[in-house]
């Protein structure tokens, strides 16, 4: 497969999470506007309408984003194909109701796994690639969840603040190198994440008030959450057409006022705290 050098500046994709969801939509998106998709799930063989609807600008590879062989594989893959690679998506994860203290030593690292290191694999083995080209995208998968924290969803916090850090501090890196990077941090949308991609972790019952009530939410709203993701998909298309895209990008009027209360409180605790907080600075008295 070899890009038609007529068509208007095209982009590469590499997606993961492709089955279902905000991958899905996007995978959907970006070949319906005329972009070269490699689109990733751990069963490939659910993209196949996918694939045959769109046979001379889509292939579909199989990825396990725990798999360092897999990410290799797959970006090579990518390049083989189609030469290069514009936009890299780590989309691939999914979220876990429980309080820190319901997981076990094992399920946590399984789970960062998952949702943070497979993200980090992935930007590091196409990082050089986009060095070379000197231009790329890449868009993280984040939530309103990795600005706030929300109780009975402490692991899955920590995965997306994480994941918020280190492509806040990647951007500053590979600025100069023409490469992009963008958070996308969507409120509640209308996909399988309420349901087939939840996992639950509940043992202790004190926690039932916070776990547990943070699942019934869940269960609550499966279905009847006002995020669109065809119109998010085409929110994340326009940031990264965009020749100043934002550094975050929040998706739904529930993650701005979210996001917002967090910022509000931020700056009470800057503010109250203020006096305590330069207290702690040497003054010329004590130097």
């Amino acid at each position: 497969m070899n890009l038609d050098k007529n068509r208007v500046a095209p982009k590469v994709w590499l997606i993961t999470g492709c089955s279902t969801g905000f991958g899905r939509a996007l995978a959907e998106a970006v070949l319906k506007k005329g972009d070269y998709l490699l689109a990733t799930a751990r069963k490939p063989e659910q993209l196949r309408a996918l694939i045959e609807q769109y046979p001379e600008t889509a292939k579909a590879v199989h990825l396990d984003v725990t798999s360092s062989q897999d990410i290799q594989a797959a970006v090579d893959t990518a390049i083989t194909t189609f030469g290069r690679i514009d936009v890299l998506v780590n989309n691939a994860g999914h979220g876990l109701i429980a309080a820190l203290e319901e997981v076990s030593d094992v399920d946590i690292h399984q789970y960062f796994e998952t949702n943070f290191f497979g993200a980090l694999r992935l930007m590091r083995t196409v990082l050089p690639v986009m060095r070379q080209q000197g231009s790329g995208h890449i868009v993280n998968m984040s939530s309103t969840a990795g600005l706030v924290g929300f109780g009975g969803s402490s692991l899955y916090c920590g995965t997306k603040f994480a994941l918020e850090g280190t492509s806040e501090a990647l951007a500053s890196e590979v600025e100069s190198f023409g490469i992009k990077v963008t958070l996308i941090e969507p409120g509640a949308f209308r996909t399988d994440f309420n349901g087939r991609s939840l996992a639950v972790q509940q043992s202790i019952d004190a926690y039932a008030t916070v776990s547990g009530a943070s699942l019934q939410w869940f269960k609550q709203m499966d279905g009847k959450q006002p995020g669109n993701p065809e119109l998010a998909a085409q929110a994340i298309i326009q940031a990264v057409e965009s020749p100043h895209p934002p550094m975050r990008l929040a998706l739904g009027a529930d993650a701005i006022s979210l996001i917002q209360e967090k910022l509000e409180w931020l700056k009470k605790d800057l503010d109250t705290w203020q006096q305590v907080s330069v207290s702690t600075d040497y003054t010329d008295s004590n130097n």
